[in-house]
C-alpha cells in the first residue's frame, strides 16, 4: 500500500484541507509531522463546515486513526479547545481515534507572550507570525529545555526541567524589563491540564510501524507551505520548522522508505499571508479581485491575504525541494472571466535572468518577474468533474503549467467541494 505526504507547495493556504479531506477517506491513518496550531484547515463536509488548527483532518471522516507527531509543536490547551469545539459539532474524539507523541514539545504561555512581545516590537524584522507560541517553542525544543509531553506523566522530576527552562527565560524577561515567571505557578497550570491530554499520549514512532507493517495507508498532513520551510524558504520570514515533505519522516518517527508519493497542493495563482518577499504580487485591481472571488482571509488570523499571478518559478522550486511527485491545483475557477492569465517564468535581477529564488534576502526583495501571458476564459469551470467540463483555455492554462513546474497535474479541484475534483491519478494507487 502507498503512503502519501501531502505539502503546500507555496506559502501556505494552498487549499490543502479539501484535499487532505478528499485523500483521507481512503486512507487508515492520518498524520500530522510539524507545526502547531498556527496553520488552519477549512474542511466542508456536506452541510457542516470544520475550522481545524492542531488536529489531523482525518478527524472528521469516520473511523480513521489520527496522529500527532513529534515533530509537532503542543498547545495543551489549544488542543482540548480545539477537541471541544469540533466534539460540539458531532465528531467523536476520543484516545481511540487519536493518538499523540510522548516526545511532541509544549508550548507554554511564556512562548505565547514572548512570541508576541516580538510581533509587536517596533524595532527589528517583523515576520508576520501569528503570535502563537510556534517559533519560541521550538527555539526551546532545539535548545534542549523543552518541557514535552511526557514530562507531565512523572511530577517527580517536573520542578528540575522547569527550572532548566526558566533560567533561560527569565534572564531573557528581565532583559525586556518583564516579570518573571514563577516555576511553582507554571508546574500547577501544566499539572492541571495533565488528566486531559496524557490519555492521547503514545509512543507514536511504534504505533506508526506497526501500522505500516499491517499494510494501513498512512497520509501525511503537512501545514504551511513549502516555501516556509525554515531551511528552504524565504528566510527570515518563514515559519519555524521544515514544512518539506522530508519532513514527514522525521516528524513522525518512520523513515524515508515508509514514503511512496508526495502530493503538492499547488493554488492556481498566488497568495502570501505577513511579511516577505512575493515577486509576483500584485497591487492593482486583478489581485483585489482575486483576493475577493477566491475569499483569502486566513482561517486562523483572519489576515487578508496578499495576492498574485501564479509563480511557476516559485513552484518548480519546490517541486525539487519536496520531491513532488504530482501536484494538485486548486481553485482554478477563480481564474474564471479573466480575458488575460499572467504567469510568472523566469526573474530579471540586476540585469540577469534567473530561473530560480536566490537564497539571499536582499536578492529576493529585488528580483522582478518575468511574465508570459496566455489567453483566459469566459465560460465557468466552478464544479468541473472531468476535464470535458472545463473550458479549453482553462485545460492550456493547466497543461502550461504542468510544463512550466516539471510536475504533472495528479488532482484538479474546482470548487469548495469534495466532489468537485478532477481525479488524474489517485496518489494511494502511484
Amino acid at each position: 500500500m502507498a503512503n502519501v505526504v501531502v505539502v503546500g507547495s507555496q506559502w501556505g493556504d494552498e487549499g490543502k484541507g479539501k484535499i487532505v479531506d478528499w485523500l483521507s477517506e481512503q486512507a487508515d491513518v492520518v498524520v500530522r509531522f510539524q507545526g502547531g496550531h498556527n496553520a488552519g484547515h477549512t474542511l466542508v463536509v456536506g452541510n457542516n463546515t470544520y475550522k481545524l488548527s492542531l488536529l489531523p483532518s482525518g478527524l472528521v471522516r469516520g473511523a480513521k486513526l489520527s496522529v500527532i507527531g513529534n515533530g509537532v509543536v503542543l498547545d495543551p490547551q489549544a488542543l482540548i479547545d480545539e477537541i471541544g469545539r469540533i466534539s460540539a459539532q458531532g465528531v467523536e474524539v476520543n484516545p481511540e481515534r487519536l493518538r499523540v507523541a510522548e516526545n511532541v514539545a509544549l508550548i507554554l504561555p511564556l512562548h505565547r507572550e514572548l512570541d508576541a512581545i516580538r510581533e509587536n516590537a517596533t524595532t527589528g524584522t517583523r515576520i508576520g507570525t501569528t503570535k502563537r507560541g510556534i517559533g519560541p517553542a521550538y527555539e526551546d525544543k532545539v535548545g534542549r529545555r523543552a518541557i514535552r509531553l511526557m514530562d507531565l506523566a512523572y511530577p517527580a522530576t517536573l520542578d528540575a526541567k522547569i527550572e532548566r527552562l526558566l533560567a533561560h527565560h527569565n534572564a531573557l524577561r528581565r532583559g525586556l524589563s518583564l516579570d518573571e515567571i514563577d516555576g511553582a505557578e507554571l508546574r500547577d497550570g501544566l499539572l492541571a491540564l495533565a488528566p486531559q491530554v496524557l490519555p492521547y499520549m503514545d509512543r507514536v514512532w511504534s504505533l506508526l510501524d506497526d501500522e505500516r507493517r499491517r499494510g494501513a495507508k498512512i497520509l501525511f498532513e503537512g501545514a504551511q507551505g513549502a516555501l516556509l520551510d525554515v531551511d528552504h524558504g524565504t528566510y527570515p520570514f518563514v515559519t519555524s520548522s521544515n514544512t518539506v515533505a522530508a519532513q514527514a519522516a522525521t516528524g513522525s518517527g518512520l523513515g524515508p522508505g515508509a514514503i511512496d508519493y508526495v502530493l503538492g497542493i499547488t493554488k492556481a495563482y498566488t497568495t502570501r499571508v505577513g511579511e516577505g518577499p512575493f515577486p509576483s504580487e500584485l497591487f492593482d485591481e486583478v489581485g483585489r479581485k482575486l483576493g475577493e472571488r477566491g475569499h483569502e482571509f486566513g482561517t486562523v488570523t483572519g489576515r487578508a491575504r496578499r495576492c498574485g499571478w501564479f509563480d511557476a518559478v516559485l513552484v518548480r522550486q519546490t517541486v525539487r525541494t519536496s520531491g513532488i511527485h504530482g501536484i494538485a491545483l486548486t481553485k482554478l475557477d477563480v481564474l474564471d472571466g479573466f480575458d488575460t492569465i499572467k504567469v510568472c517564468t523566469r526573474y530579471r535581477l540586476d540585469g540577469q535572468e534567473l530561473d530560480y529564488l536566490p537564497a539571499g534576502q536582499d536578492a529576493q526583495a529585488r528580483v522582478e518577474p518575468i511574465y508570459e501571458t496566455l489567453k483566459g476564459w469566459s465560460e465557468s469551470s466552478a464544479g468541473a468533474r472531468s476535464w470535458v467540463d472545463l473550458p479549453g483555455e482553462a485545460v492550456k492554462y493547466v497543461r502550461r503549467i504542468e510544463e512550466l513546474i516539471g510536475c504533472p497535474v495528479a488532482l484538479l479541484s474546482t470548487s469548495p467541494e469534495r466532489e468537485d475534483t478532477i481525479l488524474v491519478q489517485n496518489p494511494f494507487e502511484p
